[in-house]
């Protein structure tokens, strides 16, 4: 019995592009192994996806009954959220704009039999 089981995290106030370098990391591991790589993470993004990531564990052990030794990541990414807009003034009225990208990571665990 195949389940895919997802999770998600929307408006994370990191760039796609820096949390993909974490990501990138863990992508096919098995899901103990994951959990174990991310707690080591040397990126403020880790912390994030390993809260996402024991989410998704948790979802499956209580909802699907299925082991965390049996699951692995099948699917892990990030796409870019809004991104805000703020302004700052330069010198000679000129306007600096400031943009603080968000992201949004959704993972897909899935049994390792099937």
């Amino acid at each position: 019995m195949a389940h895919d089981i997802r999770a998600e995290l929307n408006f994370l106030p990191q760039s796609a592009q820096k949390v993909r370098l974490v990501i990138d990391t863990v992508r096919g591991l098995g899901a103990n192994e994951a959990l174990e790589s991310l707690r080591f993470a040397n990126k403020r993004a880790g912390v994030d996806i390993l809260k996402l990531l024991e989410s998704a564990v948790a979802n499956a052990e209580e909802n699907f009954g299925v082991s965390r030794d049996d699951l692995y990541v099948a699917q892990i990414f990030a796409n870019e959220a809004p991104t805000r807009k703020w302004r700052r003034f330069g010198a000679r009225g000129r306007f600096k704009p400031i943009l603080r990208r968000q992201s949004h990571i959704t993972v897909v665990l899935r049994e390792r039999g099937s």
